[in-house]
């Protein structure tokens, strides 16, 4: 999601809005089904993630965990089904329901000229944060690169980038999480931190949905499993012991 489209979207859409909630606690699929030309990347979804929940996307690649995760981020609209926020349709919503919603996706849109500070200024004050009031700050501090905040983002390595956009797509404190393969290039310590963050988030109300193949960083972590295979929904059900078991008879061998 390009950050300014959350400032952007049709007049109409941003005034018909204005009044409605744009709080919610729950997100629903509903039949949801996505297709690009002939190909069809989600096939009848119905799922419901809610507040407190860290939702777990778990399948091969190719299975249609980023087209779901695009689909929720409003980035991609369904093919037919709908995705309601609480009580209200995206449409019904408009643009500032992107407000709402924080991603990390496999772009991780920073500027790899300008400085760890600079990026989080600069998205910040997008968001109409203020960036000298500590948020910027204590971001730079849950990344673990306050010692590095003046350097370009160019010098930095795959896990210290990951953790400065994990940070980004969470300034703004967004009801909705969306994570697409969070843990990629990190190191076993950044993992248990970046963890910790997705534990922090929902319990403190987030709803966090995570897309990940990796079972042993998910078994653990996330409290509903969702499989997905060839764009379908396999099984939805809370996580308990034997998840690679469960993974391997639905899916195949892990």
């Amino acid at each position: 999601m390009s950050s300014l489209d959350a400032a952007r979207g049709d007049p109409e859409q941003v005034e018909r809005s204005k009044g409605v909630n744009l709080d919610f606690d729950s997100v629903r699929l509903i039949d949801v089904s996505r297709h690009f030309g002939r190909r069809r990347a989600l096939s009848h979804v119905s799922l419901t993630a809610r507040t407190g929940d860290i939702l777990g996307l778990l399948g091969p690649n190719g299975a249609g965990k980023s087209t779901l995760i695009g689909v929720m981020a409003t980035l991609a609209a369904p093919s037919s089904g709908e995705v309601r926020y609480g009580d209200h349709s995206a449409r019904a919503l408009g643009p500032a329901l992107r407000r709402r919603i924080g991603l990390l996706a496999h772009e991780l849109h920073l500027y790899p000229e300008l400085s760890a500070r600079q990026n989080l200024t600069f998205f910040a004050e997008l968001y109409g944060l203020d960036p000298d009031g500590g948020v910027v700050d204590a971001a730079l501090e849950r990344a673990g690169l306050a010692d590095r905040m003046g350097e370009p983002v160019t010098g930095f390595s795959r896990g210290m980038r990951q953790r400065l956009a994990l940070e980004r797509a969470l300034l703004h404190d967004p009801r909705l999480v969306l994570f697409d393969e969070p843990f990629t290039g990190l190191d076993d310590r950044a993992v248990g931190l970046v963890s910790d963050r997705l534990r922090a988030l929902a319990a403190s109300g987030a709803i966090v949905v995570l897309a990940t193949h990796d079972l042993d960083l998910a078994d653990g972590l996330v409290t509903r499993v969702a499989l997905i295979r060839g764009g379908r929904l396999l099984s939805d059900e809370p996580a308990a012991a034997g998840l690679r078991a469960r993974y391997r008879a639905q899916i195949g061998a892990a």
